[in-house]
């Protein structure tokens, strides 16, 4: 057997002073082989991340420091390299496509000029040359018309082609080691199989070796051919995908494996509350064009029906731009709807003026993906949380002191009300959220794709909230989600959109047993990792 392109053995990189733990990853050793997608699991701060970025030279200076063991990419110590070296392998024997592609993008750069520019810097080819090849490697991830999208800029494409774009970027040179981080988290079902299996082909195709780093087991057991399981820095247990999702041995794979969520809705008693929140014929269209002129309209939602119950929680689904994040805005009236009526008990508040609209604020609160960007980042997590309440006339210490209430409500401690967003975990993070939406005493809780970054034991954690919260409170949950195991464990309902338009909708146990729409058929098709058993310990 011929040796392996990348070889990583006791790789340990250190933490600054002070940290929770000394070392951001301890003798780590795995292996990459040509032909190959090993899969590194685990939560966040298990050292996937850093393992990748470690392979990469991309470790902020002064902050993350390898001190120890060797990184071996076709028998060279890139832990060796200089600056120089490093950027003449990144490209043309090892690239990386980040998680996030807006990001990861220039956004002042057309898509073909950034894809050209990996030639430019790594090639003496003509300008000429270089473009035959850019829209050669387009065409081979699929991008729809490649001339076109040469000369378009990140934001004019779905997150879908953005993230073809950065695979291409990657795949030009031909590259003998691919790194892919996180690469579909954030995409819909259909779109992210299309990307798995875009990576499966070009891999196969190339013979590249594929580092994928992942906290989706259902990716896991589609795609890759060993699996790689890290906590806190250490790898924990290694071996081909059938032995560790099968049989795994150490109890934190077991762990992870027990918190994925199934494909199967638990049985739930019918609800028969008052309807709390309802819409009727609700729309919201855009127009498209210049400032001064427009040329056309887009129909973001089209004539919406939806009921929730106190007490209930009805799931939308359905793939980017399929309208779920619009008819959510429109409830909150973060956007102003077209048409349509919005009623809240009595209240219809799809025309109320921003005045009117002020006791509506308070009854109907949302929680959005990233809770990273949702907090301030100068603000402790406490002020965040009193904020609103005392905008509504509530004495600060009455509020602090509900606060420290809600804190422990999410599982979190009291006395970190005076620490900062960037000193909790994503999860943690996300439980602030959902303790600031709490903070108003709402009727109507709107969670948009609140669980879709989170790793899954963590996720299981913030779903388990939510429950808890909705019972406890009676609230109204609007739960907004691509993650189709996620909806099924959460949602009393389920109301499935494309293109704006509801194409299904009913009970989730009866939905998920017979789908009738081929658009609803085709979600459940692209769930990844659906037929694949897992090994999940018996409930006592």
């Amino acid at each position: 057997m011929s040796e392996p392109i990348l070889q990583i053995s006791n790789l340990s990189v250190d933490l600054p002073r002070n940290g929770d733990r000394s070392h951001a990853v301890e003798k780590v050793s795995f292996s990459v082989n040509a032909g190959e997608i090993v899969c590194v699991v685990g939560e966040s701060g298990s050292g996937k991340s850093v393992t990748a970025h470690s392979v990469m030279g991309l470790l902020p200076k002064g902050q993350l420091t390898p001190t120890g063991g060797e990184i071996l990419l076709e028998g060279e110590n890139v832990l060796n390299a200089s600056p120089g070296r490093l950027r003449a392998l990144r490209g043309t024997r090892m690239s990386m496509i980040f998680q996030e592609p807006m990001t990861a993008l220039n956004p002042v750069l057309t898509c073909g000029e950034q894809i050209d520019e990996v030639l430019q810097i790594h090639t003496d080819l003509a300008l000429a040359v270089r473009k035959e090849k850019v829209l050669a490697i387009m065409e081979a991830v699929h991008l729809p018309d490649p001339a076109r999208i040469y000369g378009a800029y990140p934001h004019q494409l779905s997150g879908g082609q953005r993230q073809r774009v950065m695979i291409a970027q990657a795949l030009v040179l031909d590259p003998v080691l691919l790194i892919a981080d996180e690469p579909t988290t954030a995409l819909d079902v259909t779109t992210q199989a299309q990307i798995l299996r875009l990576i499966s082909e070009m891999q196969e195709r190339r013979g590249t070796g594929v580092l994928f780093i992942t906290h989706d087991f259902g990716v896991v057991a589609d795609i890759a051919d060993r699996v790689v399981v890290m906590e806190k820095g250490q790898v924990v247990e290694m071996g081909t995908t059938e032995a560790v999702l099968k049989r795994p041995q150490h109890s934190y794979t077991r762990m992870l494996i027990d918190a994925v969520p199934t494909l199967d809705p638990p049985s739930r008693e019918e609800n028969a509350a008052p309807i709390m929140l309802e819409t009727a014929k609700l729309s919201k269209i855009y127009g498209t064009g210049g400032f001064f002129r427009k040329t056309g309209e887009v129909r973001a939602a089209s004539e919406v029906d939806l009921k929730v119950r106190g007490g209930e929680t009805l799931g939308i689904v359905g793939e980017s731009g399929s309208g779920k994040s619009t008819v959510a805005r429109c409830i909150a009236r973060l956007v102003d709807p077209t048409s349509g009526s919005i009623r809240v008990g009595d209240l219809d508040v799809a025309t109320m003026s921003e005045r009117e609209l002020r006791p509506h604020r308070r009854r109907c609160q949302i929680v959005f993906q990233d809770p990273y960007r949702s907090l301030n980042p100068r603000r402790s997590v406490g002020a965040s949380i009193i904020e609103g309440p005392v905008n509504f006339g509530t004495p600060h210490k009455e509020a602090y002191a509900m606060a420290r209430e809600l804190m422990s409500l999410v599982g979190l401690s009291p006395d970190a009300l005076d620490r900062y967003p960037h000193q909790f975990s994503g999860g943690q993070r996300q439980r602030i959220c959902i303790a600031r939406a709490l903070a108003m005493r709402p009727e109507i809780l709107i969670a948009d794709e609140a669980v879709s970054a989170l790793d899954v034991s963590v996720q299981t954690q913030v779903l388990e909230l939510l429950e808890d919260v909705r019972r406890k409170f009676n609230l109204a949950l609007l739960f907004i989600t691509h993650d189709l195991r996620v909806a099924a464990q959460i949602c009393d309902r389920i109301m499935v959109m494309k293109s704006g338009l509801v194409v299904e909708q009913g009970r989730t146990a009866e939905l998920f047993a017979a789908p009738q729409h081929p658009y609803t058929k085709a979600l459940f098709e692209a769930a990844p990792g659906r037929t694949f058993e897992f090994a999940r310990t018996p409930s006592m």
